[in-house]
């Protein structure tokens, strides 16, 4: 089956094959450690997930690695060159505060103000949070790789820059990349030289320009003995630019000149991803860096784009423990509410829309539970030519296609196959790229809260009415329970109230 995915960099559907035959090699831009990683950023990490899955469901094997940005991000990433502080300085300053407050344990972190520290803290949460939600690459530990561990091969390929032309060190002692050097700059993106006019869109860092060759090169190493992370160089002790680690460490662990996805958000198109390509580009001296350039849009949340100023900047954590929506879900529930949509469409995160997915997820739980129970030991095979396998893998196969994906296996779970096992056989090859058919957790239920011990409240006071043949204030209990969300239920044990998942 051939498969299409959509090539930021041709802006049009192309026809997918790996340059190697035996494996596909894939490289997505991870987190950067200053803070947990919310649900936007998920939503990027999952993306790449399913492209990796989606090839595996295929036959195909994948070499996939991702960054832990730990040194060198800017607080005002917009521009080429970065601006404002490192996002790990700027963390060192907040840890403080969080300490305190709670959101980061007191025991956590020793010394707020090492970067180091608060680096480990939220990688590891990173990367709890990943293996809950099924990201496959946070197990491999080989293929997660940290910037401040490559320092080295970083100063490598800034000094292969210097020595082919595609960089320079300018009179303010930063080591610049040329971009008048890369005739193909902008081609991702589409902002291109002669659209970059200085500070044009605030693309161009207003930074004192008289140092660069022109407005828009960027920044490879900044000596500056002052920075909070450091490191000799032949330039200078300083720090490297964000843009070259990814360059370094996609080459690195993936070791060809040539891979063949990338992914990010959208977010990271300009200048970011344009950044690399010229990097990468200029060092090999190969006629691309990635053949398909993959992006996931943005996550809103009920409409509006998530600040914390506005209250809705949610972590994969406030979600699963109630925080986000009053409902605790399933990691399962949150993956699939993160990549159901199209990953070219932004996404609306919604409680609605989250319990939508409670529903899927618990309708496909209950049917693995049904095939289970009928298929009892036997075991079958099967292949990619079973009717569901095919029609689910076409839909996939045309640029991850989920919707329609999610439209032929969902009628199928309200059946009763004829043949269980070769049924449960099909629904696990499924759940290899969906991942959210759990056993035995409890799918969704209320979080603690004022409304839970209401409604505790009033599962009590129904039972009281019925012992005391009070039917008709039980039946009003009954109804208001009902009108708050509840099914109720009659238990030897009393009144059970469960929250209706839509």
């Amino acid at each position: 089956m051939t498969i299409q995915f959509y090539n930021t960099l041709s802006n049009t559907t192309e026809d997918f094959s790996p340059v190697d035959a035996d494996c596909v090699r894939m490289y997505s831009c991870g987190p950067t450690v200053y803070d947990y990683a919310h649900i936007g950023n998920f939503r990027s990490f999952l993306f790449a997930d399913v492209i990796r899955r989606t090839l595996e469901f295929f036959g195909y094997k994948v070499h996939h690695v991702m960054n832990i940005t730990d040194v060198g991000h800017m607080t005002d990433d917009s521009s080429a060159d970065g601006a404002g502080e490192d996002k790990m300085a700027a963390a060192a300053q907040r840890v403080k505060e969080d300490k305190k407050s709670g959101k980061v344990p007191a025991g956590a972190v020793e010394n707020p103000g090492d970067p180091y520290q608060i680096a480990e803290f939220y990688t590891k949460a990173f990367l709890e949070d990943a293996k809950l939600l099924g990201v496959k690459v946070a197990f491999e530990p080989d293929n997660i790789l940290k910037a401040t561990d490559n320092i080295d091969i970083m100063q490598d390929m800034i000094a292969q820059l210097i020595h082919k032309g595609h960089a320079y060190v300018g009179p303010d002692g930063v080591v610049y990349y040329s971009v008048e050097s890369f005739p193909d700059y902008g081609k991702l993106s589409g902002n291109t030289l002669d659209h970059l006019q200085m500070g044009a869109g605030g693309r161009i860092n207003a930074v004192d320009q008289s140092n660069k060759r022109h407005p828009a090169d960027f920044m490879l190493w900044k000596a500056d003995s002052t920075h909070i992370m450091k490191w000799d160089s032949p330039w200078g002790t300083g720090y490297p630019g964000w843009h070259i680690e990814c360059s370094c460490m996609a080459r690195k662990r993936l070791g060809k000149d040539v891979i063949d996805i990338h992914t990010g958000g959208e977010d990271l198109i300009f200048p970011h991803h344009e950044c690399e390509i010229a990097q990468s580009r200029g060092a090999t001296g190969a006629d691309a860096f990635a053949k398909f350039w993959m992006h996931a849009r943005f996550l809103l949340v009920e409409g509006e784009k998530m600040s914390k100023s506005k209250g809705n900047f949610w972590t994969v954590r406030d979600v699963l423990e109630g925080r986000a929506t009053g409902v605790k879900v399933h990691p399962a529930v949150l993956r699939l509410e993160l990549i159901k949509s199209h990953y070219r469409a932004n996404m609306n995160f919604t409680k609605k829309g989250l319990l939508d997915s409670a529903n899927i997820v618990k309708r496909l739980t209950d049917f693995r539970t049904r095939l289970e129970a009928a298929a009892g030991e036997e075991t079958v095979e099967v292949d990619l030519n079973h009717p569901i396998l095919k029609e689910f893998g076409a839909a996939l196969a045309d640029d991850l296609n989920f919707s329609k994906a999610l439209a032929v296996v969902l009628p199928w779970a309200n059946s009763d196959p004829d043949n269980p096992a070769q049924a449960l056989a099909v629904l696990n090859k499924i759940n290899e790229v969906l991942a959210v058919a759990p056993l035995g957790d409890a799918v969704v239920s209320e979080s603690a809260s004022e409304e839970e011990s209401e409604i505790a409240a009033l599962c009590k006071a129904m039972d009281e009415s019925r012992t005391s043949k009070d039917w008709a204030t039980a039946d009003a209990v009954r109804t208001k329970i009902q009108e708050a969300g509840y099914d109720v239920k009659t238990t030897p044990e009393g009144t059970v109230a469960e929250k209706r998942l839509a």
